[in-house]
């Protein structure tokens, strides 16, 4: 069986933005992300890393390094290497954690295409003492909160692997999904009432936050999964689920 493992994801659509102010938001992400528990304060380069060593370190409150990390980061073609500028600039690092596996973290912004969509993705860790704190429900929405007075998101949610392919069938990559927590920006709609035991918080002026259960939720109880249905039923059906805008 798939092992359950959790991820954040905050997801936009078309919005040009040049490195530096991508690199400020990403330099608040980091900040505010510091602040969601210790175990996310330290984070290095992915790629080849020196052996004995957990990599380079990154300067996260360093404006001017995260520049560099973005424009080293650019998808360029295959003849000639040019730069793509649809598709913005990217960020991948890591986290060696001393009492977890590593979290991951990715970024991609400054996207204007069609294809796909700009992100802001951690994948948590699923084994070891950081485990329990970072899967707290207070810490995984002050991370999604973080993500989103930092990126400005359509939506954003905290899910799990397992999870994302029970709930709903996979269409439209830039369809939005329901997790154990949903972030829903104003500008998609109003969210309706929705059925016990779920809540609804503010998120500033930004959007809401949808919370399905207030014990951790898995993939592996019907009544969750059950739950998880229903209530991205009636987010469709409000039109809050369509596809990222162009």
């Amino acid at each position: 069986m798939l092992e359950e493992t959790y991820y954040l994801g905050a997801y936009w659509g078309a919005r040009r933005e040049e490195v530096g102010e991508c690199s400020r938001r990403a330099e608040l992400f980091f900040h505010m992300l510091a602040r969601c528990d210790v175990s996310l304060g330290q984070w290095y380069r992915s790629g080849r890393v020196p052996r004995g060593t957990p990599g380079h370190l990154v300067r996260t409150n360093d404006r001017g390094a995260l520049e560099e990390l973005f424009l080293r980061g650019r998808n360029r073609t295959d003849l000639h290497e040019r730069v793509i500028e649809a598709l913005g600039f990217s960020l991948d690092v890591w986290n060696q954690l001393p009492d977890a596996k590593a979290a991951k973290l990715s970024i991609n912004c400054g996207v204007f295409s069609e294809e796909i969509s700009n992100t802001c993705i951690v994948e948590l860790p699923s084994q070891g003492e950081a485990v329990e704190r970072m899967l707290s429900l207070p810490t995984l929405i002050q991370v999604l909160t973080s993500m989103v007075i930092a990126w400005d998101p359509d939506w954003g949610v905290v899910n799990t692997n397992r999870a994302l392919m029970e709930l709903v069938p996979r269409g439209d990559e830039r369809t939005s999904d329901v997790g154990w927590v949903t972030y829903l920006a104003h500008r998609r709609g109003t969210v309706p009432p929705l059925p016990a035991p779920v809540r609804i918080e503010p998120v500033g002026e930004l959007g809401m936050l949808v919370i399905l259960t207030p014990e951790r939720f898995t993939a592996s109880n019907p009544e969750h999964i059950a739950l998880g249905r229903r209530v991205h039923e009636l987010l469709d059906r409000a039109g809050l689920l369509k596809p990222l805008p162009s």
